[in-house]
């Protein structure tokens, strides 16, 4: 089911089908220094963990992350959306593409049309993101995107701070 076009994607809900997109995905550099390593050396792997997460967060909450294609040839390039976290008042956003399509505006593109579908379909008054500090392209789309700094914080049982950014939904 798409959610929302851009000029060059397609922004749709993910499949068990897409597990070889997430396989790659998790394992680039870039997801494994920023994000972390989500130990997925399969592709079983990587249907239970879009079947647990992503597919099962759709079904739950409604939300969740959502799979960018190029509309001249569908290829998945990345994921952007939504996540709610247990140790998170409010949902958090994010986003992560394959290196070979970084740094080319997908990452805004697909972003403000997902802020847009977010704020039109589900009933948030304000987002949340975290990143790592070192993650100066990330911050510096957050804060494009109009997400603002609010403090440090450690969500997780790793104990590493992290940067949390908000934004008013309104």
């Amino acid at each position: 089911m798409n959610i929302a076009e851009t000029e060059r994607l397609v922004i749709s809900k993910f499949s068990i089908e897409d597990a070889g997109f997430y396989f790659k995905l998790l394992n680039t550099p870039n997801w494994i220094k920023y994000i972390g390593d989500r130990n997925v050396k399969t592709i079983k792997e990587a249907e239970d963990y879009l079947a647990n997460g992503i597919l099962k967060s759709y079904s739950e909450l409604g939300f969740g992350f959502y799979k960018l294609q190029l509309k001249t040839n569908n290829t998945i390039i990345g994921t952007c959306g939504i996540i709610k976290r247990d140790t998170l008042e409010v949902p958090d956003f994010g986003f992560a593409f394959l290196p070979d399509f970084e740094r080319q505006g997908y990452g805004y593109e697909a972003s403000v049309a997902i802020l847009n579908f977010i704020k039109a379909s589900l009933n948030f008054n304000k987002l949340f993101a975290i990143t790592l500090p070192n993650n100066i392209r990330s911050i510096s789309l957050l804060e494009k995107l109009g997400f603002n700094y609010q403090k440090r914080v450690k969500p997780f049982e790793d104990e590493v701070e992290l940067l949390l950014f908000a934004k008013p939904l309104d």
